[in-house]
């Protein structure tokens, strides 16, 4: 259906563009609404003959489906705002914003649930009415959740949208919430057995859970998680496929949202070569990755002394001797001073988060190694943590 419906109204629309992109989840966000209040009257008319409060309850959690829907609508049309004073890096986070209101509905909707069953378990009633046609109603809509999961599951990593992802996880609980009601009532209804609250609760938790995992994974790009390493791996790739570029560090990425990356990093670049001529190779580096990547990037320049066979030897020798302490520790921006009595090592070590001990006491060590190690050599360093994954 949303290939139909993407051929009808999205005839003109590249999906790689962020106008595209935006449109197609959009449009996926209005069929997920025009589903919902179907599945919302189905549940409610099979609920109000049978006279199962599972049965109303779930229909009542497809309309606040339809509202987290509407939501992640709102959120793809105010993430397409242009930049403006106040916000000069875009609006793309309302996109993250929208899909942790899904998740905190979910929430609610799982307690309520919850409430609803507890009460169905303390008091009791047998069903009634036309049990057949529930069943039917139920089994449809399982039918149409399953969809709804897979379509937005598919379409929310193809676009990268956390707003999509997580109604996409709303559906997969409301499928198994679905499930176990039209399990209890089969049961209820063939051996007479009141399990209705028992299965409402069941539901409930899982609902509970799917909605503070959806919560948890909307709330990391808020928050400031690592870049994917894939996207960190082939900017690196890129822009060391330049001769000019001796090695880079120090690599910053700002997430502002979907298609919304800022990228910083140091590249490091032979010292006795003409600055002109760097700065024009720098400046098609970064002209070639905004190309590819879409996202906007800064390069630094580290001019670094490269035919100097004494200082070239001091380095190897360092980074032997912090490796020894810190196995996947790294250095960079390494220079020496000469002086009468004793020769600074001045360098930064970017010490992995996993190894756990303070950054004073890891100077200390670096420090005492260098200075035990390596005659009438001092070490002036600065302890770095990776702002990437790897």
């Amino acid at each position: 259906m949303v290939k139909l419906l993407s051929s009808i109204f999205l005839r003109s629309k590249d999906i790689t563009t962020e106008a595209g992109r935006r449109a197609l989840g959009m449009l996926c966000s209005v069929l997920g609404i025009f589903l919902n209040i179907l599945l919302f009257a189905g549940k409610l008319t099979a609920g109000m003959l049978s006279g199962s409060i599972a049965i109303t309850a779930d229909a009542f959690n497809n309309i606040t489906d339809a509202g987290s829907s509407v939501i992640t609508l709102i959120g793809f049309r105010f993430a397409g705002m242009k930049p403006d004073t106040k916000h000069p890096f875009g609006h793309g986070r309302f996109e993250y914003l929208s899909g942790l209101v899904v998740s905190i509905i979910i929430i609610i909707v799982g307690f309520e649930l919850l409430t609803t069953s507890i009460d169905k378990i303390i008091n009791p009633e047998a069903l009634s009415g036309n049990i057949m046609i529930s069943i039917i109603i139920l089994a449809a809509s399982i039918l149409v959740k399953g969809y709804m999961f897979f379509y937005n599951r598919r379409i929310g990593k193809k676009i990268n949208s956390a707003g999509m992802k997580a109604t996409a996880m709303d559906s997969l609980s409301d499928c198994a919430a679905t499930t176990v009601v039209l399990i209890s009532v089969i049961i209820g209804a063939a051996a007479n057995l009141r399990i209705d609250g028992w299965c409402g609760a069941a539901v409930a938790l899982f609902v509970l859970f799917a909605g503070f995992k959806s919560a948890f994974e909307t709330l990391q790009p808020l928050l400031g998680t690592s870049p994917d390493e894939e996207f960190v791996k082939s900017i690196e790739s890129t822009i060391m496929e330049h001769e000019m570029v001796i090695g880079i560090h120090d690599m910053v990425v700002h997430d502002y949202g979907p298609g919304r990356q800022m990228v910083s990093v140091h590249a490091e670049v032979d010292g006795s070569q003409n600055i002109f001529v760097i700065h024009d190779e720098i400046d098609i580096i970064e002209q070639e990755l905004h190309k590819k990547f879409g996202c906007d990037i800064v390069i630094h320049m580290d001019p670094i002394e490269t035919d100097n066979e004494t200082v070239n030897s001091y380095k190897t020798q360092v980074i032997a001797l912090v490796k020894g302490l810190y196995e996947n520790a790294t250095i960079h921006d390494f220079r020496m001073v000469p002086g009468p009595t004793h020769n600074n090592l001045i360098f930064d070590a970017v010490i992995p988060y996993e190894i756990k001990e303070k950054e004073e006491i890891i100077e200390e060590n670096i420090c005492r190694e260098v200075h035990e190690k390596l005659s009438k050599c001092n070490a002036v360093i600065k302890i770095d943590r990776p702002f990437t994954s790897h």
